[in-house]
């Protein structure tokens, strides 16, 4: 790959990246190292070369962030037009792991209950708390370390579901 700074390490897809996908790809054939050297030099430049292809119809078109369709079109205009439906198969399978990603990442939505009950319990169990200490006239030094854990962890539970009284 010719290059005009002298930072190529810098530029090219982690080694050990290219090690496991051919790994997965040819898992019973040997692979000379300076074979696996060449796929990540042409892995290297084929990024580059799509990349700046991209950046160019991104520019044309007047945006400022690259989307796949300006991938897409990059690919064509190169002549690597065989791969398109395939890429597109590769975006809508990211889309999916995505959303399904930020579907599970909601802890509420997983619990399956309404926010408003979570709300109710919540409340209840700081009422509970707050009864506890006013009707007890000498607190135990464990007793009190209990309570102050369990406010705590009530005060970062109500914090981490963003529920709002």
């Amino acid at each position: 790959m010719a290059s005009s700074s002298g930072n190529d390490d810098d530029l090219t897809i982690p080694r050990a990246a290219i090690n496991k996908m051919i790994k997965e790809t040819l898992p019973n054939v040997r692979v000379a190292n300076d074979a696996r050297e060449l796929v990540v030099n042409c892995c290297t430049e084929f990024i580059h070369l799509v990349s700046s292809e991209a950046n160019e119809i991104c520019n044309k078109s007047e945006k400022k962030t690259i989307s796949p369709e300006h991938v897409i079109q990059a690919l064509e205009s190169l002549g690597f037009g065989s791969y398109i439906s395939e890429v597109k198969e590769v975006l809508q399978e990211c889309k999916t792991v995505a959303l399904k990603r930020r579907k599970a990442s909601s802890r509420l939505e997983n619990l399956g209950i309404p926010e408003e009950e979570l709300l109710r319990q919540q409340q209840e169990l700081f009422a509970k708390v707050t009864e506890i200490m006013k009707s007890e006239t000498t607190y135990g030094e464990t007793t009190v370390l209990f309570q102050v854990h369990l406010l705590c962890y009530l005060k970062s539970s109500l914090d981490s579901t963003t529920i709002r009284g």
